[in-house]
């Protein structure tokens, strides 16, 4: 190997702090999903470094990443924040994960296997007893894998990359009261139809059953953000720590 080879290649030493700042994202990703960083709060470096027990410079390369990703504000001479969503990026979110959703489900339908379906008809059932019982959690963490398995299922790599990372900013907009088991039976329905259009390999059905489901959540969201607005006026709908989220 020559010297020019050699110089290219990453050192010992850049591929620990490469693994290391990684790991640091994940972990203050995995913070400000869960809401233990609340939205509008200030990143401090110092106390975050502390905790995960690591240099700022980690940090630091973590935020930057993190600024892309849209989970954090980089704003001039204050600092880094914890990105507050409000209704309107909730909106345009919704519209994005629509046409995303439908497209997933028009590519997937004409390949989908037996065993794929399978999964997703598994996925169905445990919705549908979530509903039943109303048991929010349950329906919510079957519904992200139902629809994430779908996106993963057509194995297209940048529609998979830009479907998560909408689902990752999505999570930054929280709003209490949004769980309704009315809500998840509609939804459910609605998953129904899609499940319906893969098993019939239809792309047209699939695209269409995949993007009104998305945009009835937003329209759900809406009516339920209202009505709460309606029921304590004068107070803002805002973001609040460890509250429930909807995502449909």
């Amino acid at each position: 190997m020559n010297d020019s080879q050699s110089t290219s290649l990453p050192t010992i030493a850049q591929l620990r702090d490469n693994s290391l700042s990684s790991a640091v994202r994940h972990e203050i990703e995995r913070m400000i999903l869960s809401g233990e960083l609340p939205t509008g709060s200030r990143l401090n470096e110092n106390a975050l470094a502390a905790k995960l027990g690591v240099s700022r410079g980690p940090i630091r390369e973590a935020s930057r990443a993190l600024v892309e990703l849209g989970l954090l504000d980089l704003i001039p001479s204050r600092g880094v924040f914890v990105r507050r969503m409000d209704k309107q990026d909730a909106q345009e979110i919704y519209d994005l994960r629509a046409g995303l959703t439908g497209l997933a489900g028009s590519l997937l339908a004409p390949k989908v296997t037996d065993g794929q379906l399978a999964q997703l008809r598994e996925l169905f059932g445990a919705m549908d007893a979530a509903a039943m019982e109303g048991d929010f959690q349950s329906f919510y963490g079957a519904n992200l894998e139902f629809h994430d398995l779908i996106v993963s299922f057509t194995e297209n790599s940048r529609l998979i990359k830009a479907y998560r990372a909408l689902v990752k900013e999505f999570h930054l907009f929280r709003s209490h009261g949004l769980v309704q088991r009315d809500a998840q039976r509609l939804s459910n329905e609605e998953h129904r139809a899609i499940l319906e259009s893969l098993e019939e390999r239809d792309p047209a059905a699939a695209y269409e059953t995949s993007f009104r489901h998305v945009a009835n959540g937003k329209a759900r969201m809406m009516t339920a953000l209202d009505n709460l607005a309606q029921a304590a006026p004068g107070k803002p709908t805002r973001s609040k720590p460890g509250s429930l989220h909807v995502i449909e």
